[in-house]
């Protein structure tokens, strides 16, 4: 029985380090965000300054492993066996939940996920408990009254004897009160901010940096001793109070070192105070989360480990009925647990794709400029840019014009300053201002609620101080505002989704593990380390797929745009032909599998097309001045690339959707005039591409032939069409395809002749 419990104990361990590997992919968003949108440095940089930051984070973190052993339930309420169980079930349900979030992209809050995992995991548990034999529940009451637990055996037992409610309850209260208070804060800190610096800044930074450096660096020191040291196990609890009791005088202290020090530094060695206040954020708040968040992902594992301890000194004890009750005292962590998990945590920094992914996210959320908007708008958002603009202008009716002016011109965007401080790196999301005053606000804000001991998730407070800022510094502007605003409302109800999804899981999975055993608990196993390599996998397919269109877009130059485009009509036009026969074949075997696959396909060259369409601004842009009448015929060719593209779509969606519902097959004359359709458009299709590949447009008589004689068929097969309606040899949903596939067809024929001219113009101009 005991070596069953090692090898139990050692796979809470491997799943801890499954878990920090999703977790810190995660949550690497909460103190990279600011420096990798600024990009204050190369990223090997940024990460080493954050990985410094975690390993000085994990010295501070035993003092909050007791969250996972009794700060959710009641660890003496349960037996060895089903706190087993319970460890189990939430690190499983933690990773499933986190590598989801992860592989779209999404930051949550790893605190909400494991609290609510240690929730459902004992919520199921406990019910399953109550749900046993009335002989084992007599023996149960018998344990707790010999350990002082209850009263006597008839007091009665509910769900609340073994759930501790107000922490998850402090936690949501959290969650409503951080996230309203952060937006706000970052809002009014960053328009103040800005108002004294403006978008230029480089002047008012030379006589005011060591201020505003003052400042911040304050407020990082008093984070780092609030949020760090009040933790920490080695520091005594003298020192603790007479930091806390001398709070003030340390942060004036701070505020008066930190000025002289940094203005005398900027002034004698032109040190650039902003990006030593975002490195200094990015360590400071890389070291809280590995201080305090550890507990996230190697807590439970630990909390495993120390049952197990007691379980050793216990010998033959039954691990089926063998209490808990010495897991509620305190119990320090080994060292070498805290070690380990911090090199893991720092290789993942380094290596994880999926934290790139999430940093995106929030980085393309928050940048000034324009650009590809990952969310759609939604009717809320819509009604909130609205409502903002009308206030705006009634705020601007009532206010003295000269102050309106005043305000306006501090937010003059000066663009050169930042892209000569990005330098080699490239123009940044947002500038460095705006990412200080992002760490700084923060800092404050976590490091107060810690002070007040109220609950607070890092994620909650970092993100959306990051959007607030992003909101008063006016990269919400008319053209983006919708998208944002509908980005932000989908990551906040991802967060409350959190928490539910959650607890789901791992009630579930406790409840199955319970009642089925070890068989049960490999095979979920199983199952979610295969979730995680397809995850893996489909996530680097799909990153390196947007790399490839991002390159099609910001790869152009005036030198390679012809060839680019040429590549790009040709890849489409094989696929066009390839797909159309595919979808008639599939039509023919009702095989609604293949059909699925080319809708798969099509699906993938039409959100290709559709981002080059979106972006086309950015190729003009590339194209000199000499070559406007190019850029037109250019964006008349994706046009009509991108209508080619919409009529194979729908002519493929047709045909799914009617095999989809099982409707009758259609007749082999159809099938028949189909096929004989399909060898016409192949035929244009390969004029078409040939004469683009080979930039000779003398086929063009020959091209409008073929077309010709494509629509003559089509003519004829709607009338044949036409005719078996009268017959009633067909019924409605026989006509609605056939008839629609025609359309879709001539569309086809009418677009590739299009193309065609567009192409040829293109090529040709300027010759």
């Amino acid at each position: 029985m005991e070596t069953l419990y090692v090898v139990l104990l050692g796979f809470l361990f491997l799943l801890a380090a499954f878990d920090l590997v999703v977790g810190v992919s995660n949550d690497a968003v909460n103190f990279l965000n600011s420096a990798v949108g600024s990009k204050v440095g190369p990223f090997k940089i940024i990460v080493a300054t954050a990985a410094l930051g975690l390993l000085f984070g994990v010295l501070f973190s035993s003092g909050m492993m007791e969250v996972a052993r009794k700060g959710i339930f009641h660890p003496q309420m349960f037996y060895f066996s089903e706190i087993m169980i319970i460890f189990v079930a939430v690190m499983l349900s933690d990773i499933i939940l986190l590598d989801i979030f992860n592989t779209f992209g999404m930051p949550t809050s790893t605190t909400v996920s494991i609290v609510f995992d240690l929730l459902g995991a004992s919520v199921g548990m406990s019910i399953y408990k109550l749900s046993s034999s009335p002989q084992a529940m007599l023996s149960f009451k018998k344990y707790l009254v010999s350990n002082h637990i209850i009263a006597d055996i008839h007091q009665k037992i509910n769900l609340g004897s073994f759930i501790n409610s107000e922490k998850a309850l402090a936690i949501i209260s959290g969650i409503l009160i951080s996230v309203a208070v952060a937006f706000v804060a970052g809002a009014i800190i960053q328009y103040l901010v800005r108002i004294v610096f403006t978008f230029n800044y480089k002047a008012r930074m030379r006589w005011f940096g060591g201020m505003w450096g003052g400042i911040s660096f304050s407020a990082i020191t008093y984070f780092i001793l609030i949020k760090g040291a009040s933790h920490a196990t080695f520091i005594s609890p003298e020192t603790k109070i007479w930091i806390e009791g001398h709070s003030g005088l340390i942060m004036l202290y701070s505020f008066l070192g930190w000025t002289i020090l940094l203005q005398a530094l900027n002034w004698l060695f032109n040190l650039n105070i902003l990006k030593t206040i975002v490195l200094g954020g990015t360590f400071a708040l890389a070291m809280a989360w590995g201080g305090n968040d550890l507990v996230n992902f190697i807590g439970v594992p630990i909390a495993g480990y120390d049952a197990f301890l007691i379980y050793l000194k216990h010998p033959g004890a039954d691990p089926h009925t063998l209490g808990m009750v010495a897991l509620t005292g305190k119990v320090p962590t080994p060292i070498l647990f805290l070690l380990v998990a911090g090199v893991i945590m720092v290789f993942t920094l380094y290596l994880s794709k999926k934290a790139k992914t999430v940093i995106k996210t929030s980085v393309d959320l928050s940048r000034q400029e324009e650009g590809d908007e990952r969310f759609k708008p939604y009717t809320v958002s819509k009604i909130l840019v609205r409502s903002s603009i009308n206030m705006t202008k009634g705020i601007k009716k009532i206010t003295p014009q000269f102050l309106v002016n005043a305000i306006e011109k501090q937010f003059e965007p000066y663009h050169e300053e930042i892209k000569e401080e990005a330098g080699a790196n490239g123009a940044p999301a947002f500038d460095l201002i705006r990412a200080s005053v992002s760490l700084v606000v923060s800092s404050v804000l976590i490091a107060f609620a810690t002070s007040l001991r109220l609950p607070l998730s890092t994620t909650y407070v970092t993100f959306m101080v990051a959007m607030g800022a992003s909101l008063s510094d006016r990269a919400w502007d008319r053209e983006s505002a919708v998208y944002r605003i509908s980005g932000v409302f989908s990551v906040i109800g991802g967060w409350f989704l959190t928490a539910l999804t959650a607890f789901t899981i791992a009630f579930t999975l406790a409840i199955i593990f319970a009642y089925l055993g070890l068989f049960s608990i490999l095979a979920v196993a199983l199952l979610v380390f295969y979730m995680m390599y397809h995850t893996s996998v489909s996530h680097k397919n799909r990153v390196e797929k947007e790399k490839e269109v991002e390159e099609e877009v910001y790869g152009v130059t005036e030198e390679n745009v012809s060839e680019r485009f040429l590549t790009l009509v040709a890849g489409n036009l094989k696929r066009v032909i390839r797909e159309y026969r595919h979808t008639i074949e599939g039509l023919e075997k009702e095989s609604v599998k293949s059909l699925r696959k080319t809708k798969k396909e099509i699906d993938e060259m039409a959100v290709r097309t559709k981002y080059i369409k979106d972006h086309i601004n950015i190729v003009i842009e590339r194209l000199d001045e000499m070559t406007i009448d190019s850029g037109s015929f250019l964006v008349q060719a994706m046009d009509y690339m991108r209508e080619m593209v919409h009529s194979i779509s729908f002519f493929s969606t047709h045909a799914l959707k009617h095999v989809d519902n099982n409707h009758k097959p259609l007749k082999p004359i159809q099938i028949e005039e189909l096929k004989h359709l399909a060898f016409h458009i192949e035929k244009v299709l390969k004029i078409t591409l040939e004469s683009i590949v080979k930039a000779d447009y003398s086929t063009q008589e020959l091209l409008l032939q073929e077309q010709a004689k494509g629509l003559r068929h089509i003519k004829l097969y709607r009338k044949n069409q036409i005719q078996r309606i009268k017959m009633k040899e067909v019924g409605t949903r026989n006509s609605i395809l056939f008839l629609n596939l025609l359309d879709e067809s001539k569309n086809l024929f009418l677009q590739a002749i299009n193309l065609f001219k567009a192409q040829r113009d293109f090529v040709n101009y300027g010759k």
